[in-house]
């Protein structure tokens, strides 16, 4: 049983490199909380229940199930398991997530300038749905274009270099193959930087190679002539995970982006990416656009 069990969460948690292996404590904690709320309901018991037998609070409680609290203890855990009942197996399973949620990942040294919460859940995705608006999305960007972006934002050289550093190793995952990866770039992201030949023809050549050397990989280009369409709204992501866990949403805002796990949230996002694969042009079409774009420059 344990093994099964264990096998499960393990492989739906990482994200493989070759030989190497990455884990993600953020989808650790996620489905460690989905997997304490399913024991307590089946233990026939509430939250108030709970706090009541173990003389805790009910936000603190609330807080280790919905995944607010980063650090539940190994000691806390066995607390909950012994009362719901759970033992041998998955006992164990559960609290070989525990240890591992508490882990550091890479990211984590890169707070300043990346949202741990959201590339937590994209080291954990199976497949990552993006649209950035009049940004060319994070994971295509060159280290030029990254720079750009981060000095129009009024960072200093040393964050630019820290930005810099920060998406290459997030880009890691794409050369790696470590989910499937489809992204809708607005013409006027790349139109934006057409004042600097060099960087849009490296920005260009870059897109294109990821799209066409990696099945992994698709890219559509949404011409400016679609004019207004559903994604006005602002730049998403849509993340799906294995087995039964349930799709959430990134979406970016002024004062920073936010994670989005309300169903019809996440359908509404999804609504939006489907109409947006549709009138963009095709990935063929893409790459051939992006190549006579290059030429030109």
């Amino acid at each position: 049983m344990l093994g099964g069990v264990f096998r499960w969460w393990y492989n739906s948690a990482t994200l493989r490199h070759g030989n190497s292996v990455m884990t993600s404590p953020t989808v650790r904690r996620r489905r460690l909380s989905a997997e304490l709320r399913r024991h307590r309901v089946h233990a026939g018991m509430t939250l108030s229940d709970v706090a009541e037998e173990l003389e805790w609070s009910p936000a603190k409680l609330g807080h280790i199930e919905t995944g607010i609290r980063k650090w539940p203890s190994v000691m806390e855990i066995s607390a909950l398991l012994r009362l719901y009942g759970v033992t041998g197996g998955q006992r164990e399973a559960i609290l070989t997530l525990v240890r591992e949620s508490r882990l550091r990942p890479w990211w984590t040294e890169y707070e300043d300038v990346l949202s741990s919460a959201y590339v937590g859940n994209e080291a954990g995705a199976v497949s990552v749905q993006s649209y950035a608006g009049i940004l060319v999305p994070d994971l295509l960007q060159t280290p030029d274009y990254t720079a750009s972006v981060a000095r129009a934002l009024g960072h200093g050289e040393h964050t630019v270099e820290r930005m810099v550093a920060a998406y290459l190793k997030r880009q890691e995952v794409l050369d790696q193959g470590g989910f499937d990866y489809h992204a809708i770039i607005e013409e006027d992201a790349l139109q934006r930087v057409a004042g600097n030949l060099g960087l849009l023809r490296a920005q260009t050549n870059r897109i294109v190679e990821l799209a066409t050397s990696s099945d992994r990989v698709t890219v559509q280009l949404l011409p400016t002539s679609t004019g207004p369409h559903p994604g006005v709204s602002g730049p998403f992501s849509v993340l799906e995970f294995d087995e039964d866990e349930a799709a959430l949403a990134y979406v970016e805002a002024t004062h920073g982006g936010s994670i989005v796990e309300a169903e019809e949230s996440v359908a509404a996002c999804k609504q939006v990416w489907s109409e947006l694969t549709r009138i963009a042009a095709s990935p063929q079409v893409t790459t051939g656009i992006l190549r006579r774009m290059a030429l030109l420059t």
